[in-house]
């Protein structure tokens, strides 16, 4: 995927996107998947337990203590009141999202790059370029794959019920139908402005932190684009993204998960007023802990996907 300054295999936009999205679809259904990867990695429940922790308000002195404590501690809260099933809530429309978002964002990168340097560049593309490019594929992908966002936050906030009260969404296609029919096709896209300014961040620290650290490990004497490199790679880039994306992050799950707040910068001030400026990095380890199994999985993947989608030289 990075440009290493040697020639780039050719791979259609078709080619790419079918192979970043397979890619990010396996990322998020590993534990779903028997292999020896998946045996080890899960990914959806520790973002079920990133999104209760996000959602969760710092309590006040005198009332009553926060329900979900640590990574382990969430887990295991969510998987003794709800049974372990519900650590796996969101799987559905996280496959719709990252074979939406994640083809759009990866298949997006190296043609947005190309553009950025212009077609007569020569030798290594600058940080700031890959930058750039990551930054503009994640807002264009998650602009259109908005609506799935959504509904798994929906799907993954909601926690164990009071005997007899029915849960909101029987399952996701029946949550992108209510949520049209009762707060509008409009309501698809709420807390699209987080989630552009989250997934735009993220995204360019992802791929450009992929790019520039695995350029980088290729250049030293006794390395090659292989498993280790990709591995390496991956949790570069799944550090970086979190570092940097969390407080738009916590900020995007508040608004998706409570509607209490009227904008992006209230949900940010009131955040910052009641709870302190460490409750945008609440939920970092079981993030990092995704993100990084994440990206290793999704990048493994997909550097041995492509390479079926490499078009052969007519002879």
């Amino acid at each position: 995927m990075p440009d290493d300054g040697g020639a780039k295999p050719a791979i259609t936009f078709a080619g790419r996107f079918t192979a970043s999205a397979i890619a990010a679809c396996f990322a998020e259904a590993s534990p779903w998947i028997p292999s020896s990867i998946s045996l080890s990695v899960c990914t959806i429940p520790l973002d079920t337990a990133k999104v209760r922790l996000q959602l969760q308000k710092t309590a006040v002195a005198g009332a009553e203590a926060p329900k979900y404590r640590g990574l382990l501690g969430t887990a295991a809260t969510i998987a003794r009141e709800e049974g372990a099933a519900a650590l796996w809530k969101g799987i559905v429309p996280g496959l719709h999202r990252q074979c939406i978002y994640g083809g759009l964002r990866i298949g997006l990168y190296e043609p947005v790059k190309s553009f950025y340097v212009g077609e007569d560049h020569v030798g290594d593309v600058p940080l700031t370029k890959k930058i750039a490019a990551g930054f503009t594929t994640g807002a264009i992908a998650i602009t259109v794959a908005n609506p799935t966002d959504l509904v798994k936050v929906r799907l993954q906030a909601e926690g164990k019920l009071a005997p007899g009260v029915q849960r909101r969404y029987a399952g996701a296609m029946d949550a992108y139908a209510k949520i049209a029919r009762n707060e509008g096709v409009a309501a698809l896209w709420t807390g699209l402005g987080p989630n552009v300014a989250r997934n735009a961040i993220i995204n360019a620290a992802e791929l450009a932190s992929y790019d520039q650290v695995k350029q980088t490990i290729l250049k030293i004497p006794g390395f090659k684009d292989d498993v280790v490199t990709h591995l390496f790679s991956g949790l570069g880039a799944g550090f970086f993204a979190v570092c940097i994306g969390s407080p738009v992050d916590v900020v995007k799950s508040r608004m998706m998960g409570d509607s209490a707040y009227k904008s992006t910068i209230d949900c940010f001030v009131q955040t910052l007023k009641n709870d302190g400026p460490l409750a945008f990095y609440k939920g970092f380890l079981p993030n990092f802990a995704r993100l990084g199994s994440w990206n290793v999985i999704m990048f493994l993947t997909l550097e041995q996907v492509q390479k079926v989608f490499v078009k052969k030289p007519t002879s």
